[in-house]
């Protein structure tokens, strides 16, 4: 059998099996999550324009998470899938260099809610569309995250997954739905090394992707079964040529989807060690950043690469400037959502500070990527002092995860950002206890408008 075969009889033997109490609070947490980033992305202007543009299409049958206009089940995916992505507060599998939250939960919202699904139904939907995607995302890098963004590539894939299993494909379709969302997988790293609103589309385009191509295989549309592992197919052009056996290892046997990164800023996950080193040196600092001379970050190629902009003026360039996380970190104290409002970022004194942060690669550090996210910090003052701090993985990785009460804070300032707050409270009860949720009408009115 080809991969998108062996993928597809994985899924389909997914129906009929009851999820394990694992496996339900790994999927809760990851619902909740995306909701969460959603919610507060919702308003975002890339989302507004989005939603406008698309409103010409005319009324149809599903909605937007905070909106009450309904436009239809693609534009659905694609919308929610971008308010996801649009603050950089999104989940991440970090051994393939993805987030799988936004695209892979936005199709299957879509999906299950056009067509009435259970909240089992959508929870299975997830798991699998996680579990595949997770696996490709991870054979194919750290290569593939040279020139492309996993999250637009391999989310096409996951998202195929999780809207095929919503709409009771066969083994057969299911397959072809995996293989033409494959052929359509696109990205480019360049796109957010800039201030362009492209990041966060990859992910509106790959829900919508997996949505349509599993609608499309439902209906008899054939795709090339080999296109993963082909002679001209993914993997040759887009993956280095992987080992395509481990994707398949330990497939329903180990739980990806338990393996999740949760962020706890809001930006570029690449920036975190670093981040969570200066915060655990700012104590020490309070009474002495004007006194910081330079501020020396060791860390990985890749971090490098994507976090060089030194002095950026708006909010989708400073999520990826290691100088602004860093000074706004240290003299702020976090790097929430706050941290990217303009008098943040045209703060005086986190200006001054910005030219004293200075990147490099770490040897080290940098051969043990993805795996492992660390950073060394070193600061030295004007009075002699050096403060050091080594972070050995990121707060919200599977080595040092977020708990359930600070996810559920997160999710609440999240929420809250774009919701009233008692309307927020109110959906983070139905989340705690989404085994009662009758339906996902019931789940979702908290959060609709209108």
């Amino acid at each position: 059998m080809t991969l998108c075969q062996q993928f597809a009889h994985y899924a389909l033997g997914q129906h009929a099996q009851s999820l394990s109490e694992a496996q339900r609070s790994a999927l809760r947490r990851v619902l909740m999550d995306w909701l969460g980033c959603a919610i507060a992305g919702a308003d975002a202007e890339v989302v507004v324009a989005l939603k406008d543009s698309l409103e010409v299409e005319g009324p149809a049958a599903d909605g937007f998470v905070l909106d009450s206009r309904r436009l239809g089940i693609r534009s659905a995916a694609m919308i929610n899938a971008v308010a996801a992505h649009a603050l950089e507060l999104d989940d991440i599998y970090k051994e393939g260099l993805f987030h799988p939250g936004a695209p892979v939960i936005a199709a299957a919202l879509a999906v299950a809610e056009s067509r009435g699904a259970s909240i089992d139904e959508l929870l299975v939907a997830i798991l699998v569309g996680y579990e595949i995607s997770t696996r490709i995302a991870t054979v194919i890098n750290p290569g593939h995250y040279r020139f492309w963004h996993t999250t637009g590539t391999v989310g096409c894939i996951g998202a195929a997954a999780a809207a095929a299993m919503l709409l009771k494909c066969d083994e057969e379709q299911f397959a072809h739905a995996l293989a033409n969302a494959t052929t359509f997988a696109s990205g480019l790293q360049q796109a957010f090394r800039s201030a362009a609103m492209t990041k966060p589309l990859h992910a509106g385009h790959a829900a919508d992707t997996g949505v349509w191509t599993a609608l499309a295989a439902r209906r008899g549309v054939t795709g090339a079964l080999d296109i993963l592992e082909g002679d001209a197919g993914f993997g040759a052009a887009m993956g280095g040529s992987p080992d395509w056996r481990l994707a398949l290892a330990d497939l329903g046997q180990v739980c990806n989807t338990a393996s999740i990164t949760f962020k706890r800023h809001a930006c570029c996950g690449q920036t975190f060690s670093a981040v969570d080193a200066v915060l655990k040196l700012r104590p020490e600092l309070l009474d002495a950043l004007e006194r910081i001379e330079r501020i020396d970050v060791f860390t990985n190629q890749q971090s490098l690469a994507m976090t060089a902009n030194a002095a950026p003026t708006d909010p989708l360039a400073a999520r990826f400037s290691m100088a602004y996380v860093l000074a706004s970190a240290l003299h702020h104290g976090d790097v929430g959502m706050s941290a990217f409002e303009p008098e943040r970022i045209n703060d005086p004194a986190v200006r001054r500070l910005m030219p004293r942060v200075q990147v490099q690669v770490d040897a080290a550090i940098d051969a043990s990527f993805p795996a492992k996210r660390s950073a060394r910090i070193r600061i030295q003052l004007s009075d002699g002092r050096v403060l050091e701090h080594f972070q050995s993985h990121r707060k919200g990785d599977p080595e040092d995860p977020l708990s359930d009460e600070e996810l559920e804070a997160k999710f609440l300032a999240s929420a809250a950002s774009n919701l009233p707050r008692e309307r927020a409270v109110a959906m983070l009860e139905r989340l705690r206890r989404l085994e009662d949720v009758a339906c996902l009408d019931v789940l979702l009115e908290t959060v609709r408008r209108g």
